[in-house]
């Protein structure tokens, strides 16, 4: 193979370098592109354009193929807890015992928000949607911790994902419990960190809140399926928006806008707003199924097929079963969770949707799950913020290290030309 692509243009030749993975992908240099021939690309949604060389995620959508670090993701979730596989991906490597405890300590420490931010979230009115304030609450931390990252210091690094790793939780818990009316809880510094999240969002003021170790796996499960996934919507977000040298806590702030949109983080919502409507209709599965195949039907199924997974997405088998667990252990008798169960088999026997590889994936069982233990529909997409937390913290991370020049994409023209009032 040449290491070079060539361009012809207008009688003249010329020649790109070829870059290539270490999974053997490979990609044409074009940064002199313009320089040389006065051309730009055009590919809208950067569906073919590669924006970095990164060392954190590897998918491979054609084979259903998702690691962190070499990881595979289904090593990681039998063995890992969350706050390892959040060690690895931002600082590179799984955690040694020693390690592992010295982040838990540090986190521990840091797992306080000063309470002037409960003025932000009293600002909004209890119809707010949790990621507007969530993305505001992750935003309003730069105002109370206003010093700049040193990026060749260890130690600022280090310090600015500590704080943001341990608050991260509270403001989600916070903006869970908001939208529920309930009392705000603190950190608990004697539980784990997956354990500490679910006592946060679930412990009412009147009674003990008992660990249920299903429960907690589920969660743990959730939170590491979700944690990176290459350079999505809302990766990209953070990173173009640290690459102006914005800080963490905006960067991620706006990740958490980017996140919002139903088309990315808010698939899961879509999934139980869907299973809604079909119970609300009567609850006649095979209807919608035969719906969903009608090109000029406009319903969709949501939460079938990935836009990246063109085989079956490999974090639904993994959840799959961890949402049984739970429907299993908690003894649910949902109407609703029950026509997504109808769906689900249904689709698995339905050769339209086996020919076209149309299987559940990760937002169907997630939305399912989160239903189950009582968190509203709309809480939904500020979960996947919360599993995601490191995979950004580690891309804003690499990006500034890297020094990567200010993201700034070009476009081509159509409007009007020159013309006077």
């Amino acid at each position: 193979m040449s290491d070079f692509v060539k361009l012809t243009y207008q009688n003249k030749e010329f020649e790109f370098p070829l870059i290539q993975g270490s999974e053997n992908e490979k990609g044409i240099d074009i940064k002199s592109l313009r320089a040389q021939t006065g051309l730009i690309t055009f590919d809208p949604g950067y569906k073919n354009t590669g924006s970095c060389k990164s060392n954190i995620t590897y998918l491979n959508g054609e084979e259903g193929i998702l690691r962190h670090r070499g990881y595979s993701i289904e090593d990681l979730c039998e063995k890992a807890s969350f706050l390892e596989v959040a060690f690895l991906l931002i600082f590179g490597e799984l955690p040694t015992e020693k390690e592992l405890n010295l982040l838990n300590e540090e986190i521990k420490k840091d797992s306080l928000v000063d309470e002037d931010l409960k003025l932000i979230l009293k600002s909004f009115p209890k119809a707010a949607h949790p990621m507007g304030i969530l993305a505001s609450l992750t935003s309003g931390l730069t105002a109370f911790n206003p010093s700049t990252v040193n990026i060749d210091s260890e130690e600022d690094m280090r310090e600015a994902i500590i704080m943001l790793m341990a608050k991260f939780p509270i403001l989600t818990s916070w903006t869970h419990r908001k939208v529920k009316g309930l009392p705000l809880n603190y950190a608990n510094i004697s539980l784990s960190y997956v354990e500490n999240i679910a006592h946060m969002l679930f412990k009412l003021p009147h009674q003990d809140y008992i660990l249920n170790p299903i429960v907690i796996d589920a969660l743990n499960k959730l939170l590491i399926l979700h944690a990176d996934h290459e350079q999505n919507c809302s990766t990209s977000t953070v990173r173009i928006v640290g690459s102006s040298e914005a800080g963490l806590f905006a960067s991620v702030s706006a990740g958490v806008s980017a996140l919002w949109g139903r088309l990315h983080g808010g698939a899961n919502q879509g999934v139980i707003e869907m299973l809604t409507a079909i119970k609300r209709d009567g609850g006649d599965t095979k209807k919608f199924m035969s719906r969903a195949k009608d090109k000029n039907d406009p319903f969709r199924l949501m939460g079938f097929g990935h836009r990246v997974y063109k085989n079956f997405d490999p974090r639904a088998r993994i959840i799959k079963k961890a949402a049984n667990d739970v429907l299993k252990e908690l003894k649910i008798n949902d109407p609703i969770l029950n026509i997504a169960k109808k769906l689900e088999e249904e689709a698995l026997n339905d050769s339209y949707f086996i020919d076209r590889k149309l299987y559940p994936n990760v937002d169907f069982y997630s939305g399912i799950i989160y239903r189950a233990l009582g968190i509203p529909t709309e809480m939904f997409t500020v979960m996947f913020a919360l599993g995601r937390l490191p995979g950004w913290i580690a891309q804003w991370s690499e990006m500034r290290k890297n020094i990567e020049p200010i993201g700034r994409p070009r476009q081509i023209y159509t409007g009007e030309k020159f013309r006077t009032i």
